[in-house]
């Protein structure tokens, strides 16, 4: 979902002939991300549709479809698919591509939505508390979202360094949906509570997921809103 007001960005936008399938969105929000990602894996065509002030038809079709105003949200004909990870266990049943990510052994598959929702639950929600608490512009307020992050993602980072020991991708050798949920967590969580040098295995996770294809494809999308990072951006990645 949004961290604050995006403004448009067009280098998305999808020109030609319309596309079956539609993205609601801003390249700079982490759960949007999450699901570039999965349609970049698979090469999947869709338009992209920027949230923005400068799109008011996009925002309001996007309402229109989903009043909780959360997104992404994604069309599919007359389908409207939300929440990230339905999203993408969605574009696998429906269009399925050489990257599988979702397992076909249900215990596999049970393993990846576990982290998949570890992720977002322990890792993205918490580096969103700290965003809220510094876009309320009170110093204390920023502060205590800042202490109550650095806390829970203190305690997250020590449990996936465990977890990750021996592991190339979140569940093993695979690139799967888990790792869609990571790539963004762990990019926005690093710059908001810095993983130590004490966890070199989460740290070494976090670069593969900046080389992979594409979430580095994603990254430099969004490079451009970078200044608008409520804590402030650090002038890496």
């Amino acid at each position: 979902m949004s961290m604050f007001k995006y403004p448009q960005m067009n280098a998305l936008e999808k020109r030609g002939p319309a596309m079956s399938l539609v993205l609601y969105g801003h390249p700079f929000s982490s759960y949007t991300q999450k699901v570039l990602i999965a349609l970049y894996e698979n090469d999947t065509p869709f338009e992209f549709r920027c949230i923005g002030a400068e799109t008011p038809q996009h925002t309001a079709e996007w309402l229109r479809r989903w009043p909780l105003r959360k997104f992404p949200l994604l069309v599919d004909g007359e389908r409207t698919i939300v929440e990230t990870s339905i999203i993408i266990e969605y574009l696998q049943l429906a269009y399925p591509g050489p990257v599988r990510l979702l397992p076909a052994d249900p215990m596999a598959a049970l393993d990846v939505r576990f982290l998949d929702r570890f992720f977002d639950l322990h890792v993205m929600n918490m580096m969103q508390h700290a965003v809220d608490g510094a876009l309320t512009g009170v110093a204390l307020k920023r502060q205590e979202g800042l202490a109550f992050a650095e806390e829970k993602l203190e305690r997250a980072y020590a449990w996936l360094e465990g977890q990750l020991a021996g592991r190339t991708w979140a569940t093993g050798a695979d690139f799967t949906l888990a790792d869609c949920a990571a790539a963004p967590s762990l990019f926005y969580a690093d710059w908001t509570y810095r993983i130590a040098d004490t966890f070199p295995e989460l740290r070494a996770y976090r670069a593969r997921l900046l080389a992979r294809p594409s979430f580095a494809r994603a990254v430099e999308e969004a490079r451009p809103f970078r200044p608008l990072f409520p804590l402030g951006a650090p002038g890496r990645d």
